[in-house]
């Protein structure tokens, strides 16, 4: 009898360990929002092509929250803020969400600008990523003001000229990221930044980011996606071949 107790506590034991090191299939999400006494937050994210809600956290008083969200794989989430007022660019937060602890800090006032994400590999290279897309964005804000500009005195050498100025920059844009993307193909941002901003690059570039993809990559939701993406790509230009 005793032998056998101390079986069973050994086998529960061992339940115990395993269960430990068994792969996380939730998302805990805490946060706070500065700011916020009263309110409504969605956690929204893509199927097919819409945007669908997954989740919703009333804020009465406590500025702070907390949810459980199912989530066996990395993807991209959005939290929303409901301001009750039109819909602006500082109302959604995109996160690259991760099975296990995660936290955003951020405030009413720059809910967007200033918020801090934590808890995510794939959020830290998301942030790298974005902080050399910012750069771009604000090069090509000054190309436009130029090509504005020219368009009151039209000349067509100075046209030319902004015109291979914008080429070298996109060109730029995509090397960084089929770069950055071939690089860290054991995270998941690697396929998402393949099929969200360089789509139409060259399929070879393609070809090599999936072919730095590990295999829990490849077999995850982006990785499953940019591998049709590249096949439809090579059967569409078969066919317009022939």
């Amino acid at each position: 009898m005793k032998k056998g107790l101390l079986l069973g506590f050994a086998l529960l034991s061992l339940i115990a360990c395993n269960d430990n090191e068994a792969p996380k299939e939730n998302l805990h999400l805490t946060g706070n929002v500065k700011g916020l006494s009263q309110g409504k937050l969605y956690i929204k994210k893509f199927e097919d092509t819409t945007l669908v809600a997954i989740d919703s956290i009333i804020i009465k008083g406590n500025s702070h929250f907390e949810t459980t969200i199912p989530l066996k794989n990395p993807e991209v989430f959005y939290l929303f803020l409901d301001r009750g007022q039109t819909n602006s660019i500082d109302n959604n937060l995109v996160f690259f969400a991760e099975p296990g602890e995660m936290n955003i800090e951020t405030s009413l006032k720059e809910f967007y600008a200033g918020a801090k994400i934590t808890g995510s590999k794939n959020q830290e290279l998301f942030d790298e990523f974005n902080s050399f897309k910012s750069k771009f964005n604000d090069e090509n804000i000054a190309i436009i003001e130029k090509r504005i500009e020219n368009s009151t005195n039209f000349n067509q050498q100075r046209a030319d000229s902004i015109e291979e100025a914008y080429g070298r920059l996109v060109k730029r844009k995509y090397r960084y990221t089929a770069n950055f993307a071939s690089t860290h193909g054991e995270y998941e941002i690697a396929p998402y930044l393949a099929l969200t901003e360089i789509p139409d690059i060259n399929v070879a570039y393609l070809d090599t980011i999936a072919k730095h993809m590990s295999r829990e990559v490849a077999a995850s939701k982006y990785g499953k996606i940019l591998r049709k993406h590249i096949y439809d790509t090579k059967k569409e230009t078969l066919s317009n071949k022939e």
